[in-house]
C-alpha cells in the first residue's frame, strides 16, 4: 500500500501540497501516487462529511431492506448493479441475514422516496419485498459525532 493511500485512509482530506509536507515527499510524487490509486480503482472519489442537521436542502434519506431472487449464473450481482444505477440510490450493499440488499436512498421528500420505492424499486422483476426505514436524525456520520450538547461532551461516566 502506498504512503498516500495510508494517509487518505486515516481520514482528513488534504491537498497534494499538504500530503507532500506530511509524508516528506515532493508534490509531484504525491500526484503520481494519487494517479496510481485512481488507476487501480482504490481511490474512487472524495466524499465530504456533511452535517445533516445544518443542511438547508432538507434531503430525506432512507435505508431500504430488499429481498431479491438470485439469478442463475449471476446470483445477486446483476440485480444489485441495476438497483445501484438509480440516481436516488446513495449506496447499495449485499447483506447476510434477513434480507439480501441494504439500499440507502435520498430524495427531496418522504413522498419522493416512497414513490421511488413503490413505483421503481419494488416493481423490478426479481425484487421479492422491500422494507423502508426513514432516517430521522443523524448522531454520527462517517465517524464524526453530530452536534453533541455541551453537557454530553465530557467523558462518559463509568458504571459497574
Amino acid at each position: 500500500m502506498n504512503e498516500v493511500f495510508k494517509l487518505l485512509a486515516e481520514g482528513e482530506r488534504l491537498n497534494e501540497s499538504q500530503m507532500a509536507e506530511i509524508l516528506g515527499l515532493s508534490k509531484e510524487e504525491v500526484e503520481l501516487q494519487l494517479a496510481a490509486l485512481k488507476e487501480k480503482e482504490l481511490l474512487l472519489g472524495w466524499i465530504p462529511v456533511l452535517n445533516p442537521e445544518k443542511d438547508d436542502s432538507l434531503m430525506v434519506r432512507a435505508a431500504i431492506e430488499v429481498k431479491i431472487s438470485p439469478e442463475r449464473d449471476g446470483g445477486f450481482n446483476r440485480l444489485a448493479q441495476r438497483i445501484s444505477r438509480f440516481d436516488e440510490v446513495e449506496s447499495c450493499y449485499l447483506m447476510s441475514g434477513g434480507y439480501d440488499l441494504l439500499v440507502v436512498v435520498k430524495g427531496s421528500s418522504l413522498h419522493k422516496v416512497a414513490s421511488f420505492v413503490s413505483e421503481r424499486l419494488s416493481t423490478i422483476e426479481g425484487v421479492l419485498s422491500t422494507a423502508t426505514h426513514f432516517m430521522l436524525r443523524a448522531y454520527k456520520e462517517q465517524g464524526y459525532l453530530i452536534e453533541q450538547p455541551a453537557e454530553d461532551k465530557a467523558r462518559l461516566d463509568v458504571t459497574p
